[in-house]
């Protein structure tokens, strides 16, 4: 067994489990850990974000636009799916393209849902807002929105230096340095990701995304060895958008010259562990894992109570 330890948690008997899947492996990570416990899955794809691969995955399958939920609530209703989750990255960018709307026409119940927070001044349109306002809505109308991992738990990831070399007395200060802004930008819900060389900024993470960051910071420093920093919001809502690391985060990171990506332990998923460890290794990557201690990185063998 390698650092990415499996966390096996029990059957889901025939359970219908709903997956609200968008870019990327992780709702087929997702899915897959489901039909390993004995559960089925009623997968809903968001539309122009997910694989046609991932319908071979579903017991039933439908496609939905990101303010159709009065659509989705009917569907996993419908399935006898009582719990779903959220897997899979929202291209953000996407929604604020050139008639991005006509795609993603909100249904009555989607409308309900997101109208105060467009008339209200006193409601914002972050990212944990909406999401919210969104888990509420199905909970009002019978689905549980639950975290991947009360299905997936062994995608996260333990504390540890996971793949690769031990990390420099420098890149320890610069995990620490960027620890504590990204914990700061999480703070206010603006992203999860620092980028940083000698206790220096070099990009944070806003609505691009990850890679995106990645990818900036290396044009800003072509010399390379950037420390990258991923961490869990303070306030952190487990159900939606925790940190998560796949491949495409490990290709950004060797096109932009880093060295390091520090995550959180217990609180980042990792998608496909062993290939991401391969690729590591092969990268001269060091991937590290720490858990968080009042903002700071904290770095142990985790208990039974973390984990």
């Amino acid at each position: 067994m390698n650092s990415f330890t499996d966390n096996s948690s029990g059957s889901l008997h025939g359970e219908m489990i709903g997956i609200i899947a968008g870019w990327g492996r992780f709702p087929v990570a997702v899915a897959e850990a489901i039909k390993r416990r004995g559960g089925r899955t009623a997968i809903l794809s968001i539309r122009d974000h997910t694989d046609a691969t991932l319908q071979a995955l579903a017991d039933e399958h439908g496609t939905v636009g990101v303010a159709e939920i009065g659509h989705a609530i009917e569907f996993f209703r419908r399935h006898n799916a009582t719990r779903a989750t959220m897997a899979g990255k929202i291209h953000k960018a996407k929604l604020f393209g050139r008639h991005a709307w006509l795609h993603h026409l909100p249904d009555w119940r989607g409308l309900k849902t997101f109208w105060p927070h467009f008339i209200s001044r006193r409601r914002d349109n972050r990212d944990d807002s909406l999401l919210r306002a969104i888990t509420a809505a199905f909970d009002a109308g019978g689905v549980r929105i639950c975290p991947a991992t009360v299905f997936a738990p062994e995608l996260l990831a333990e504390g540890g230096v996971l793949a690769g070399r031990p990390l420099t007395t420098a890149e320890e200060a610069d995990v620490a340095f960027g620890w504590r802004l990204a914990k700061e930008l999480g703070l206010h819900d603006i992203g999860q990701t620092v980028v940083v060389k000698n206790r220096a900024p070099l990009a944070l993470e806003a609505i691009e995304g990850t890679d995106e960051c990645i990818r900036r910071a290396g044009r800003l420093c072509a010399s390379g060895g950037i420390v990258v920093v991923k961490v869990a919001k303070p306030q952190q809502d487990l159900r939606f958008d925790m940190p998560t690391i796949g491949i495409g985060t490990l290709k950004s990171l060797r096109a932009a010259g880093a060295r390091v990506l520090a995550i959180e332990a217990g609180r980042t998923i990792l998608v496909d562990a062993d290939e991401l460890a391969d690729f590591a290794v092969r990268s001269d990557l060091t991937i590290a894992s720490f858990f968080d201690a009042a903002g700071a990185p904290l770095m142990r063998v985790p208990t039974s109570a973390a984990a």
